[in-house]
């Protein structure tokens, strides 16, 4: 495979890799955020493979966190989740067809960090099969049309234990990644290239969930909850830079 087939220079290409890797790393320690790190580096190197190629990056990465950790999953909770994410994708995936990303990525930017916002004034969210079901719509919505998905529902679980915090998202991410991508072929958003860029940094997604085992089991003692939070904010801030930028 050459890098004229991924669009991409090799420097271009080297630069996404070493990304997938941190990304990786990220979302194995606080069960999102790959896609908050990658999705602004791509858009910078080839923008069209958005939201296509991490969408199908982020599968295989889902696929083992829920194997790294399946006594933390939640099912009837990812149930929940899946029941709000199909009609979030179809909105989603239309939005990618007709509306300019840039005005999602700022709107969607603005209601994440006010849901931080308000966890911060009012930190006890209850998890509740509607909420659930709230957070499965808007991650939907959002992950389809711009592949980073994972704010509503990490804030929504920021006080969980993190095998249960992770293990979850990720089954939810599991699913939603698989109606994501539905989404988006449906609507005629997927290429063969597109794909090819995603296979391409599998590698690194690999290299970073490996190193992330260690970290995690640091991190739950007591940084999770800040670490979640500040992630959710910080995804929410370049979602919005991107808009209108």
């Amino acid at each position: 495979m050459t890098t004229e087939l991924l669009h991409l220079s090799w420097a271009e290409y080297g630069a996404l890799l070493a990304v997938a890797v941190i990304a990786a790393g990220v979302q194995g320690v606080i069960g999102f955020g790959g896609n908050l790190l990658l999705v602004p580096v791509t858009a910078i190197f080839v923008p069209d493979a958005l939201p296509a190629a991490l969408i199908f990056w982020a599968f295989p990465m889902t696929v083992s966190m829920v194997l790294r950790e399946p006594d933390g999953v939640r099912w009837a909770a990812v149930g929940w989740a899946t029941a709000g994410r199909l009609p979030g994708v179809l909105v989603g995936a239309w939005i990618v067809s007709v509306v300019a990303s840039s005005v999602l990525s700022v709107l969607s930017g603005g209601a994440v960090l006010l849901a931080v916002g308000a966890s911060v004034a009012a930190p006890s969210v209850r998890v509740t099969p509607v909420s659930i079901t709230s957070a499965g719509f808007a991650s939907g919505v959002a992950g389809t049309a711009t592949a980073i998905g994972g704010p509503p529902m990490a804030v929504l679980y920021q006080h969980q234990e993190g095998p249960v915090l992770r293990a979850t998202l990720a089954g939810g991410f599991l699913l939603g990644t698989v109606i994501s991508f539905a989404g988006l072929w449906l609507f005629g958003e997927v290429e063969g290239w597109q794909l090819l860029v995603g296979a391409s940094l599998l590698p690194g997604q690999a290299l970073g969930l490996w190193l992330s085992g260690p970290v995690a089991r640091r991190l739950d003692a007591r940084w999770l909850r800040p670490a979640v939070l500040v992630a959710a904010a910080l995804s929410a801030t370049i979602a919005i830079a991107r808009g209108l930028l």
